[in-house]
């Protein structure tokens, strides 16, 4: 998987907007003395990724991207993917205690990178680098970079014992802060539409004039795909294709884990492979990749209007966020796209439980505190239809090819269950390049006596039929202990989850603390030389806790504590549910 066994450490840089010269790198922390890892690695468009169009319409914004990485001849290490997020900031450039000569701007702009092996802990990363940037601005002495330092020995140390960047705990946090639950609040009905253009592998361009809400749009839709987010190792470059090359069929099936029955029905759906390309925010600098001819499909945001007046030449379809509105301009894609009876039957009914138990107050969990309708609710219902698709498909090959000179072999079945997710659809799927992987890396020509080849709202079922089979899910899964318990269970989540992100900045507290220190004997020294220098009188030593540099360590803490407990909020929504799926091994359809 996608970082999980990779020797790769992160990086952290300090991208900078220069008055005259634009967007540019400016410190590298993790990289050998004397390297350049944009220079090394040709990532000339890096400072345009990390400052985004429109970033300085905002306080805080955060930018997502990927980078090819190419291939290292000394250990022969292949061509691959790195992630990269960018978290921007400004200040006046009068707050500055030192002010540079070549700052001539009235406001400074900076942001600090973290590039990673794999974007699996980009939610937790996330929160994390927030903390760490503001207080680097908080000390308004952009040459104490010392922070920052530590914050990229802590990623790394991390990374060697297998943590967090990229570990061996695979489910753990996976999904923080993408929710689908605005996704299906915003688009409704059309969600699906999106995930089933995806498997189509059209050209698909986000626009929005938030990047952080941007990147993680196209974030949550992708990770609707079992398995896709873990195995992103071709989605930076249209001339990578590892995933198909080394990609084996299962030979082994363990109906009791989820993994390997997923694995089994060949999952994930490799939408990234050669000629495709996924850049979550794209600058307009990167166009010409887009246009190129190796470029076959793509999935990427801007946050640039221009790229509106030419959408027909770098879209087959658009997706707005600004005003939640989905343009196709392709043709045949908009016919393939058309939902069936029982395809808006089941998205209707997801939409309605996300309505039904929305809350303004906290959008990433029901009102009710309960399963249906929560993020963990939406993801199982996906992976249930994704599941029911590919079976459905197997079932409708395998009637192809007898012809109908023998009997079916599922008599319970009535006619071609493919019918029911648009056969139009399925006709242009299996013209694309992830069902050319899939169906030659499945095993079973007989998936459908695995899972169930029917759709999961077939026939005459009601929206009373799939609230009974939801309420045998939570039976089966024994959901309602786990979300019935009220407010103590809740209580006793909160408690975890704020340990939890107590846990994770202690260690970045601690290091803050020990700079203060640091800084504090400075200052004492610094007092004592003034004091002995008859010279110094009129200079004076007072600055008490801003030290030598008169850097405000007091304040920067006060910062740091006011952002981590933010974050820690923002984590304790999710925390939950990270929890109660490592809990629930084996999860797959349910019939």
């Amino acid at each position: 998987t996608t970082g999980a066994r990779s020797g790769f450490i992160p990086l952290v840089s300090v991208v900078d907007f220069h008055h005259a010269r634009g967007p540019e790198v400016e410190k590298w922390f993790g990289a050998e003395e004397g390297r350049d890892p944009a220079v090394d690695y040709d990532w000339t468009l890096l400072p345009f990724m990390a400052l985004s169009d429109g970033a300085h319409a905002a306080t805080e914004d955060f930018s997502y991207f990927t980078l090819l990485r190419p291939a290292l001849g000394s250990d022969g290490a292949p061509a691959t993917s790195l992630f990269g997020i960018s978290c921007t900031r400004q200040m006046d450039a009068s707050q500055l205690l030192v002010r540079p000569a070549d700052v001539t701007r009235s406001t400074v702009q900076k942001a600090v990178v973290v590039i990673a092996d794999s974007p699996q802990y980009f939610g937790v990363l996330r929160e994390r680098l927030g903390v760490v940037t503001a207080a680097w601005f908080a000390q308004r002495e952009f040459g104490d970079t010392e922070i920052l330092r530590r914050f990229q020995e802590s990623l790394a140390e991390e990374k060697r014992r297998g943590l967090t960047v990229g570990g061996e705990e695979e489910d753990r946090d996976l999904y923080l802060g993408m929710s689908l639950r605005e996704l299906v609040r915003e688009f409704r009905a059309q969600t699906l539409v999106l995930l089933k253009c995806c498997l189509l592998q059209p050209k698909m361009l986000f626009f929005g004039s938030r990047c952080e809400r941007l990147c993680m749009m196209q974030f949550s839709l992708i990770s609707l795909i079992p398995g896709l987010l873990r195995n992103l190792q071709d989605c930076a470059g249209p001339e990578l294709d590892n995933y198909e090359r080394k990609l084996a069929k299962p030979t082994s099936l363990r109906t009791s884990d989820r993994n390997s029955l997923l694995a089994y029905m060949g999952l994930p759906l490799q939408i990234f492979g050669k000629g495709s390309l996924f850049g979550p925010y794209t600058p307009l600098q990167q166009l010409d990749v887009l246009a190129d001819f190796g470029t076959k499909s793509y999935i990427v945001g801007s946050t640039n209007s221009l790229l509106l007046q030419q959408r027909d030449r770098y879209s087959d379809i658009l997706i707005n966020l600004d005003d939640d509105s989905i343009n196709i301009t392709s043709t045949s894609l908009k016919q393939a796209l058309q939902l069936s009876v029982p395809d808006r039957r089941w998205i209707d009914f997801i939409t309605q439980m996300v309505n039904d138990t929305w809350d303004e107050s906290n959008p990433g969990r029901p009102k009710t505190m309960g399963y249906v309708g929560s993020e963990e609710f939406i993801r199982l219902q996906f992976e249930e239809y994704l599941l029911s698709l590919i079976s459905s498909v197997k079932y409708h090959n395998y009637l192809a090819r007898q012809h109908g000179d023998s009997a079916p072999p599922l008599p319970h079945i009535e006619g071609d269950p493919a019918q029911d997710f648009g056969l139009e659809f399925v006709d242009a799927w299996s013209r694309t390049d992830n069902y050319r992987i899939w169906d030659a890396n499945t095993t079973d020509g007989h998936l459908f006596d695995i899972v169930e080849p029917r759709h999961p709202c077939a026939g005459g079922l009601t929206v009373d039929d799939v609230q009974r089979r939801i309420a045998q899910q939570v039976q089966d899964l024994h959901l309602d202990e786990r979300f019935a318990q009220g407010k103590e269970v809740l209580g006793r989540n909160l408690a975890a989850g704020r340990e939890k992100a107590s846990t994770m900045f202690n260690k970045l507290y601690a290091d803050m603390e020990a700079l203060r220190e640091a800084q504090r004997k400075r200052a004492e020294e610094a007092r004592a030389q003034q004091q002995g220098s008859a010279a110094a009188g009129a200079g004076g030593g007072g600055q008490g806790e801003k030290g030598a540099n008169g850097v405000d360590l007091g304040k920067a803490g006060q910062t740091m504590q006011s952002v981590g407990v933010k974050a820690g909020n923002y984590m304790n929504s999710w925390a939950v549910w990270a929890g109660e799926k490592r809990k629930a091994a084996g999860w797959g359809r349910t019939s």
